[in-house]
């Protein structure tokens, strides 16, 4: 789990996804407006868990990963206000609990990804908020014509021999918006994270240029032109 952590957050990718996913947070869900009921579906290392814990929220934390919640034990030791749930999401048994959902980085791992959208507006309070993240298809496919990567192409990006950091189930965010239309919600926010940095022809400016390349994604990270292209897509939507 620290090699994941190290892999993920270690890197600029890691670092500039989870940065642009915070500020668009904190520009449309009101993290100030009192101490809000969160849960990170999937928290992973518990990176997310520990920003909103900070801010003074309460927050359960879950993952279907025994190791993840161990590594999350660990890193948020001393916290208040967290509780720790090993659990597939499909399990959990809070229904209408929570004023903020989040699941970032988890739909593209699941077999049944639109199944866990309603999964996930079930633990919504009516009015709460809900960020949600996936791996993007149109850009993954984007990305890999950019590398030559042909046969990857044509094979829809599936491959035999998976890659453990690699997900294998990357969704079109069109698809995901039309399903969302369906379901008793309002979408707040749409935008791209990563529209840039990773098609960089010159990978050493994603250190070198880190903070100037933050800051075009927060500039252009909503812009209908650019936001398709970022390598997860993220939307803010409210319960209704």
């Amino acid at each position: 789990m620290n090699k994941f952590a190290h892999n993920i957050y270690g890197s600029t990718k890691g670092k500039l996804r989870h940065q642009v996913l915070l500020h668009q947070m904190r520009k449309y869900i009101n993290l100030d407006q009192g101490v809000l009921d969160i849960i990170d579906v999937g928290g992973g290392t518990g990176i997310m868990a520990k920003e909103m814990l900070d801010m003074g929220h309460r927050v359960l934390f879950n993952d279907i990963s025994a190791q993840a919640v161990d590594f999350a034990k660990q890193s948020l030791q001393g916290a208040e206000n967290v509780r720790f749930e090993q659990q597939n999401l499909n399990q959990l048994m809070f229904c209408k609990a929570f004023d903020l959902v989040i699941c970032h980085a988890v739909l593209e791992w699941l077999e049944e990804p639109f199944n866990a959208i309603e999964k996930l507006i079930q633990l919504a309070r009516p009015g709460a908020m809900v960020s949600l993240s996936f791996f993007n298809k149109e850009a993954h496919r984007f990305g890999n014509i950019l590398y030559g990567n042909f046969d990857y192409v044509d094979a829809d990006m599936q491959t035999k021999n998976t890659v453990r950091l690699n997900p294998n189930r990357a969704l079109s965010p069109h698809l995901v918006l039309h399903k969302l239309a369906a379901l008793p919600i309002e979408i707040i926010a749409t935008s791209g994270i990563r529209c840039f940095h990773d098609y960089l022809k010159d990978r050493e400016k994603q250190q070198q240029e880190f903070e100037r390349i933050k800051q075009l994604e927060l500039n252009y990270c909503e812009d209908n032109t650019y936001k398709w292209l970022g390598k997860y897509f993220h939307i803010v939507f409210r319960v209704i």
